[in-house]
C-alpha cells in the first residue's frame, strides 16, 4: 500500500469512531442507551438495518462467490421482501405496543420466563459466534493479501468497534451505520467502474461475455434439496431466514425498536425489502465483472498467496501453472471471438472447464501438502484485484469500505448482545430492582465482554470455506428453531411455554442431525427447524390435552 492509501484508510476509520463517540454522547438512561430514546426516523432505521446485515463478508466474499459460481447466490434473498411485509404487519406493532427492549422480552408475556431465557440464550450463542466471524473475515483476507499480522488486525477491528459502541450505545451504532454503508457501497461502485473501464471491450460486450460464460445465472428454477441456491430454496428457506433474522434476531430487531412510531419502523423495514435484493445483485455483478476482467488479464492459478507460496517450488505445481497459462492464452482468444460469434461459446466453455479442473488440482495439491490449508479461493479474489489493479487512493478507499462494513455489523452485534444479556438475563434473573444508571453501566461492561469474546473467537476461527456461506450456515443452525417459538407466540393462543420450549429443543436437534448426517442444503435447515419445532410443540400440546381429558374421575376434584 502507498502512503495515500494509508492516509485514506486511517482517516476514515478514526473519523467514524470519533463521530460515533460524539453522536452517542450523554446516554444516561437505559432506554436512551439501548434504544436511542425511540426517536429514530425511517431513513436512519433502513440504512442501519442494511448495514447490520451487510458485513465485510458481504463486500469481500460475495464478489468472489460470483467469480467462481456466478450470481446464483442472489436467490438467497428472494424471500426477503415478502418477510419484510409480514413483519411490518405482525411483529412491528406488537413490539411497539408492548414497548419491549428486546424481542425475547415479548416471549415472557406469552410463554413465561423459561421460554424467554431459552430463546435469549440461543441468540447469545449464535450471535456471539457470528460476531467473531465478522471480525475474522476481513482480518484473515487482509492479512493474506497485504501481509498484515492477523492477530493484530483482529484486535484493531474489535477495539475500534468496542470504543464507540460502549461509549455511545445504540444511537452511536445507528448513526455510524449510515456513513459506513454509504462508504462501503461507494467503494464497490468505484471498483466496478474501474474494472469495466480497464477492459479491452465495451460494457455491453463484457455483460455478454459474463452471460455466455455462466456468470449471470441469477435464477435457477430447478428443484433440488441438495443445492443451496435455487428459486425454491430462496423463496422458502430464504423467507424463513429473513423472518427469523429480521423478526427475532435482536441485532436487527433493536434497529427498528428505535423507531419513533410504528410507521417509521415499518418504512425502515419495507425500504430494506425494496433495496436489499438489488444491492446484493449489484455486489455480485461486481464479482461477475471482475471475472470478465480476468478473461483478458491473467489471474493467478490460486488467489491465496500464502498457501500458493507453500507449493510454488514443486514440479507438480509448476506443471499446473504451465497448463493454466496455456489455457488463459487460448481462452482469451476464444472469448474475443465469442463476442462477435456466438458459436465460439462452446469452445470457451470447454476451456473454462479445463481451467476449473486445473484449479481443483491446485487446491488438491495445496491440501495434500497442508491438510489445514484454507482452499476456499473465493474469499481472496476481490481484494487481489483491488490491490493489484486499482490506483493509489482507491485502494485505501476500498479497504476503508471493507473495515467500515466489518465495524458496522460487529457494532450492531455487540449492541444487541449487551442488550439481551442485560435485559433478558441480568435484569430479569440476577440483578433486579437496580437503578437505570446501574443497568447502563452494566450494559457498557457487557459490550466490552462480548467484544473481547468476539475477538477471542476470531483468533480461533479458520477453515470456514466461503465466508459468506459460513456466516449464513451458522445462523441457519438456529434461525428456524427461534422462528418456531415466535410463530407459536404470534399465531397460537393455547400452546404453553413448556410445549414451545420442548418443541424448540426437538427442532434444534433435528437441524443439528441434518447438518451432521445429511447433504441437505443449508438453506433448508431453517425450514426443518421451524416445521419440526412448531409440529413438535403442537403434538405435545395435543397429547397433554388428551391426557387431561382421559384423566380418571376423582370426586375430590369437585367443588
Amino acid at each position: 500500500m502507498r502512503a495515500v492509501d494509508w492516509v485514506v484508510l486511517i482517516a476514515t476509520l478514526l473519523l467514524i469512531v470519533a463521530y460515533g463517540v460524539w453522536k452517542g454522547r450523554r446516554q444516561p438512561h437505559l432506554e436512551a442507551y439501548l434504544l436511542a430514546d425511540r426517536k429514530m426516523r425511517w431513513p436512519t432505521i433502513a440504512l442501519s438495518i442494511m448495514a447490520t446485515q451487510a458485513s465485510a463478508i458481504t463486500f469481500l466474499s460475495t464478489p468472489g462467490q460470483a467469480y467462481v459460481d456466478g450470481m446464483r447466490f442472489v436467490q438467497f434473498y428472494l424471500g426477503l421482501p415478502v418477510a419484510m411485509v409480514i413483519l411490518s404487519i405482525t411483529a412491528v406493532p406488537i413490539f411497539h405496543r408492548l414497548k419491549v427492549f428486546t424481542a425475547y422480552e415479548y416471549l415472557e408475556t406469552r410463554f413465561g420466563v423459561g421460554t424467554r431465557t431459552l430463546t435469549a440464550v440461543l441468540f447469545l450463542i449464535q450471535r456471539g459466534l457470528s460476531n467473531g466471524i465478522t471480525i475474522y473475515a476481513p482480518a484473515v483476507i487482509v492479512s493474506v493479501i497485504l501481509g498484515w499480522n492477523i492477530h493484530a488486525t483482529n484486535v484493531i477491528i474489535g477495539a475500534l468497534v468496542i470504543i464507540y459502541t460502549t461509549s455511545g450505545g445504540t444511537k452511536a451504532v445507528s448513526w455510524t451505520h449510515v456513513h459506513q454503508l454509504l462508504i462501503a457501497l461507494g467503494g464497490m461502485a468505484v471498483a466496478l467502474i474501474i474494472a469495466v473501464r480497464s477492459l479491452p471491450v465495451g460494457f455491453a460486450d463484457a455483460v455478454r461475455v459474463a452471460g455466455r460464460m455462466g456468470r449471470l445465472n441469477a435464477i435457477d428454477f430447478s428443484f433440488d434439496l441438495t443445492t443451496p441456491y435455487n428459486f425454491w430454496s430462496g423463496m422458502f428457506g430464504g423467507l424463513l431466514v429473513a423472518l427469523s433474522y429480521f423478526g427475532t434476531d435482536q441485532s436487527q430487531v433493536q434497529r427498528y425498536l428505535t423507531g419513533a412510531s410504528v410507521a417509521e419502523s415499518r418504512l425502515g423495514l419495507l425500504f430494506n425489502g425494496m433495496i436489499k435484493v438489488p444491492m446484493q445483485f449489484f455486489i455480485l455483478f461486481v464479482g461477475a465483472m471482475v471475472f470478465v476482467f480476468y478473461q483478458f488479464v491473467a489471474p493467478p492459478l490460486f488467489f491465496n498467496s500464502v498457501e500458493r507460496a507453500r507449493v510454488a517450488g514443486s514440479s507438480e505445481y509448476a506443471r499446473l501453472e504451465e497448463a493454466h497459462r496455456s489455457n488463459f492464452l487460448a481462452r482469451r482468444t476464444a472469448v474475443l471471438q465469442m463476442i462477435h460469434d456466438p458459436s465460439a461459446t462452446r469452445r470457451v466453455r470447454e476451456l473454462q472447464r479445463e481451467e476449473d479442473a486445473t484449479r481443483r488440482a491446485a487446491r488438491d495439491l495445496i491440501q495434500r501438502r497442508n491438510p489445514g490449508a484454507d482452499v476456499s479461493d473465493a474469499n481472496y479474489v476481490f481484494l487481489t484485484f483491488v490491490i493489484q489493479f486499482l490506483p493509489a487512493g482507491v485502494v485505501g478507499l476500498i479497504l476503508a469500505a471493507i473495515f467500515c462494513a466489518a465495524m458496522s455489523s460487529t457494532a450492531a452485534g455487540l449492541n444487541s448482545l449487551a442488550s439481551t444479556s442485560c435485559v433478558d438475563v441480568l435484569r430479569r434473573l440476577v440483578w433486579r430492582d437496580r437503578s437505570d444508571h446501574d443497568y447502563v453501566r452494566a450494559s457498557k461492561w457487557l459490550t466490552v465482554f462480548w467484544g473481547v469474546f468476539s475477538i477471542a473467537f476470531a483468533e480461533f476461527a479458520s477453515r470456514l470455506g466461503s465466508l459468506i456461506e459460513a456466516v449464513n450456515k451458522l445462523g441457519s443452525l438456529f434461525y428456524g428453531t427461534i422462528l418456531a417459538i415466535f410463530l407459536l407466540a404470534f399465531y397460537t393462543k393455547e400452546i404453553s411455554g413448556t410445549a414451545a420450549s420442548i418443541g424448540a429443543i426437538i427442532g434444534e436437534a433435528a437441524v443439528l442431525w441434518c447438518a451432521a448426517f445429511t447433504n441437505l442444503a443449508w438453506l433448508w435447515w431453517n425450514v426443518i427447524g421451524c416445521v419440526v419445532g412448531v409440529g413438535a410443540a403442537v403434538m405435545i400440546h395435543v397429547a397433554s390435552q388428551a391426557r387431561v381429558r382421559m384423566a380418571p374421575y376423582n370426586p375430590a376434584d369437585l367443588p
